[in-house]
């Protein structure tokens, strides 16, 4: 599919002429593509509220171009019934702006000690995921495994082994060494897919995983795929453009996974370009100014990313040629739909002037989140309108 064919009512009102800013639009200004989509977002309601709610961040979402988000289950309360799930879905039917798929737990609090009532949550997720804590027994994600395929539903890993970790917080690399910090080693990661592998093996389970960053886990995914196994995978866009030699003392470079080598990127770009990895998601993670200005060490986990992601994209791998808009509308809107069951709505698009340079100012970012790594980057461009079912949800300022 075109990245320029979208739905009728998309395309009849870009014949008729949408007025933005005072100017008719036209195919020679602006381009148009159907509402993005990301599968791994948080929106920190109920629980964390200063760091995000779901009117900001969908805010945030259709200021990047989205129409369709899934939030992860790191709450609280925690989605792991359906009186807490509630909760996340009132928030969702009052505040939100654009489609909102909330996730359910795994677990009973994310503790990894008792699975949820799956069949009971089933109805209202999306998908299940403990995002945040990988899932430590085996013997448990075998069970949610074998559960989640009788429902027909999808599980989305966490993969990182609590074993591993002895206190890190960057990658287990150069910079690292060199400047006095514990890292992350890569089998923190790699480790539990490949045990999870096993697992879909055994059981047959529909199987997604979240935020990779290794080489080890672009080489185990793309065997599994080769061999038939029924698993798709995400990465973010700045594992695809930095790595650790770009790391600075500030907080808005610490995120988990953590940025990786040099070898670690090109292995995931290579990933992307043979199809092992399936979509881009930002794991857009919010926190407050104050959680993210304890340096790396100190500092919360995570990035914000959905007004970004796609102009980080289209300015390091479309305009030098490296992907195809073609290539890249099918990882922002349609492979996470088709694997998510997520539908492209009847007038959901975004316009996007692809000439406009833009310096990346977090301060102009309607997310409550303002660390990210691309802070002060010139990227190519902007986002001038995003529509859902046909209603503006974003307009440029």
């Amino acid at each position: 599919m075109s990245a320029t064919m979208v739905n009728q009512s998309a395309l009849a009102a870009w014949r008729s002429g949408l007025q933005i800013e005072g100017d008719t639009v036209s195919s020679s200004k602006y381009a148009i593509f159907p509402g993005f989509c990301d599968v791994h977002v948080h929106f920190r309601e109920p629980g964390f509220l200063l760091k995000e709610t779901i009117r900001t961040g969908s805010a945030s979402a259709a200021a990047g171009g989205y129409t369709a988000v899934c939030t992860m289950p790191n709450l609280s309360p925690v989605p792991d019934s359906p009186e807490h799930m509630q909760l996340q879905l009132d928030a969702i039917q009052k505040d939100a702006s654009i489609a909102v798929y909330p996730y359910a737990a795994i677990t009973e609090g994310e503790k990894g000690e008792q699975l949820v009532d799956m069949e009971a949550l089933a109805g209202n997720a999306i998908a299940y995921s403990d995002d945040g804590k990988g899932v430590q027994s085996r013997e448990m994600m075998k069970e949610a495994m074998l559960r989640a395929k009788k429902l027909g539903k999808l599980i989305a890993a966490h993969c990182e082994d609590n074993s591993l970790l002895h206190g890190g917080y960057i990658h287990d690399g150069e910079y690292a060494k060199a400047h006095g910090h514990k890292g992350i080693c890569s089998e923190s990661e790699w480790g539990p897919i490949a045990r999870d592998l096993e697992l879909v093996r055994e059981t047959g389970c529909s199987y997604h995983v979240c935020h990779i960053s290794t080489k080890e886990s672009v080489e185990l995914i793309r065997k599994a795929k080769q061999e038939g196994l029924d698993v798709t995978c995400e990465t973010g866009p700045h594992y695809l453009v930095m790595d650790d030699r770009m790391l600075k003392e500030d907080g808005r470079f610490k995120m988990n996974p953590p940025l990786r080598s040099a070898e670690d990127r090109e292995a995931l770009v290579a990933g992307l370009l043979d199809g092992t990895i399936d979509m881009i998601a930002t794991d857009h993670a919010p926190h407050t100014a104050e959680e993210k200005a304890k340096g790396l060490s100190g500092s919360a986990f995570g990035v914000v990313g959905l007004e970004t992601a796609f102009a980080v994209m289209y300015t390091h791998f479309v305009k030098p040629g490296i992907l195809t808009m073609d290539r890249l509308m099918d990882l922002m809107v349609f492979a996470p739909r088709k694997r998510f069951g997520i539908p492209l709505e009847d007038g959901d698009y975004t316009l996007w002037d692809l000439d406009a340079e833009v310096t990346v100012d977090p301060e102009t970012f309607l997310s409550k989140g303002r660390a990210t790594p691309f802070a002060g980057e010139m990227l190519h461009g902007r986002c001038v309108a995003t529509y859902k079912n046909g209603r503006p949800v974003y307009e440029t300022r």
